[in-house]
């Protein structure tokens, strides 16, 4: 089985219910790493400004991260960019990803691949 997940959520919402889907959304990663399943994540949108929270210790789902952190294939470039969350990806070492060249961006992340691969994808 090959899952893409997609994490969107905004941490800046600073809401229980944007902690809630990163968890889930790692939890899932987590669970099918586990059972030998081919598992991506990728940081999508607002998503982009998660990596940076989750590499701080302090976070309740820094662990989590970590267990699952050979998975995290990489995060929209162009979408950093909107959300201003491109300079954190150079500490955190999450790779920037423009593979959909979009006129008027730096290149976005192409979720389209992951369809066409059949991979089931899940957005959180």
């Amino acid at each position: 089985m090959k899952t893409a997940i997609v994490i969107m959520s905004d941490p800046k919402s600073g809401s229980e219910e944007a902690l809630g889907r990163v968890f889930n959304a790692l939890a899932l990663a987590s669970e099918c790493k586990q059972k030998g399943d081919e598992v991506a994540v990728v940081f999508n949108g607002a998503g982009t400004r998660w990596p940076a929270e989750l590499a701080k210790l302090s976070h309740p789902a820094n662990s989590l991260y970590n267990s699952v952190r050979e998975v995290v294939q990489g995060a929209s470039r162009g979408c950093a960019e909107v959300f201003e969350a491109e300079e954190s990806f150079q500490a955190c070492g999450v790779p920037l990803i423009k593979d959909y060249a979009l006129a008027g961006t730096a290149g976005l992340l192409s979720l389209r691949r992951y369809v066409a691969e059949g991979w089931t994808t899940v957005v959180f």
